[in-house]
Formats: C-alpha cells, sequence, structure tokens
C-alpha cells in the first residue's frame, strides 16, 4: 500500500500535534472515525477533535461509526472522498467488531492504495494490528489485520509492570512499546520510529 500509516502511542488530539501536522501537510480535510469510543463519549473525542483542527488547521469531519450497522457504504463512500482518516477511541476490541469485514474497512484499505493518509491513535491503533493486544490481559487476539505480522503495545505508560511483562513473554511477533507521544509511521515502504517508541524485532514491510 503507498499510503501513509502513523501509528500513534495515545492521547489522540492533544499529545501528537507536531506529528499530526507533519502528517497532514497540504490536507484540508480529515475524516473521523470515533468507534472505539462508542461505549464511553464519542461527542467529546469529537469535540477534542475540532478544536484540535482549529489548533493545527485542518477540518474535521465526524464520522459517527459507532455500531456495525453504520460501517456500510453510506459511510465508507465518505471515506472514499477523503484523503486521510483518523481512528481514535478506547476499545480496540469494538473497533475491531465494529468494522472488521465491513464496508468502511475496505475504504481505508482503498484509501491507503490510492497514497492517502490514515493515523491511528493508542487502542484504534492496536486494533489495525494482527496480532492485536488485548490490554485488560496484556494477551493477544486476532486484529483487524491491516498490518499483519507486529504487534502494538499503546499507552504503556498506563500499563502495569504485570502487564508489560506478561506481553512481553506472550508475544510471538515483533513488538512495538508506543508510549504516549510516541509513534511508529510507514511511508514510501519503510517504517519511522518518532519519540521514545521501542521496537522489538523487525517491522513488516
Amino acid at each position: 500500500m503507498p499510503g501513509v500509516i502513523a501509528l500513534q502511542g495515545g492521547d489522540p488530539f492533544v499529545a501528537n500535534d507536531d506529528l499530526d501536522r507533519q502528517l497532514l501537510d497540504g490536507i484540508d480535510r480529515v475524516v473521523m472515525l470515533p468507534t472505539a469510543d462508542a461505549f464511553e463519549q464519542p461527542a467529546d473525542l469529537v469535540e477534542t477533535a475540532r478544536v484540535w483542527g482549529d489548533r493545527i488547521g485542518v477540518e474535521v469531519e465526524p464520522l459517527m461509526v459507532i455500531t456495525r450497522p453504520d460501517a456500510g457504504d453510506d459511510a465508507a463512500a465518505v471515506i472514499d472522498g477523503a484523503a486521510a482518516v483518523f481512528l481514535a477511541g478506547d476499545s480496540a476490541i469494538h473497533l475491531r467488531s465494529a468494522i472488521k469485514n465491513t464496508p468502511v474497512f475496505a475504504a481505508i484499505e482503498r484509501l491507503l492504495e490510492r497514497g492517502g493518509t490514515l493515523i491511528a491513535t493508542g487502542p484504534s491503533a492496536s486494533a489495525l494490528c494482527d496480532p492485536m493486544t488485548d490490554r485488560r490481559g496484556g494477551a493477544f487476539t486476532i486484529g483487524l489485520g491491516l498490518i499483519s505480522g507486529v504487534a502494538l503495545m499503546t499507552e504503556i505508560d498506563g500499563w502495569s509492570p504485570g502487564q508489560l511483562t506478561r506481553a512481553r513473554e506472550l508475544a510471538n511477533t515483533p513488538l512495538v512499546e508506543l508510549p504516549t507521544g510516541s509513534a511508529i509511521v510507514r511511508r514510501d515502504g519503510s517504517w519511522e520510529t518518532v519519540g521514545d517508541a521501542v521496537v522489538h524485532g523487525d517491522l513488516p514491510t
């Protein structure tokens, strides 16, 4: 996929402004999905995104894909008209269940195929990978598989020592530890690290 993928450690729309400005240089509109915050306060996350957009100079278009029925052709058409998509929210498992094998997920794949930009933060970034980290126990499960052969541990500054140790011991693929404010970014076919990202093993090409 020729597009740009940025997987950030956490604190969406707050902790990554410099990187976000760089990633969105020349892009004036971002489609934002608060899907992974379905059981929290997605409207609050949208408002935080709007403030962020005003701050860095992009228009934020919320796409309220909250449940699986929302992830149909109409929502996919919005993504098909976008140059950048931002995924945020705290439930990797809900994001996976809501968009896996849906028109919205296919549209995200097409976004990257045509050279667009995908940014995901915290658990939403973890969900894009396969395997996916389940922070509740530090174990791994099936993810969305947009990026295969690597797992992310995001927001590790909030993990207990036991969770960190368990995840490291259970990992059978390359593993990336992403504290808040860090990221890994793939563009032009290669990966780069931002901030205090720690990569164990080789990232997939």
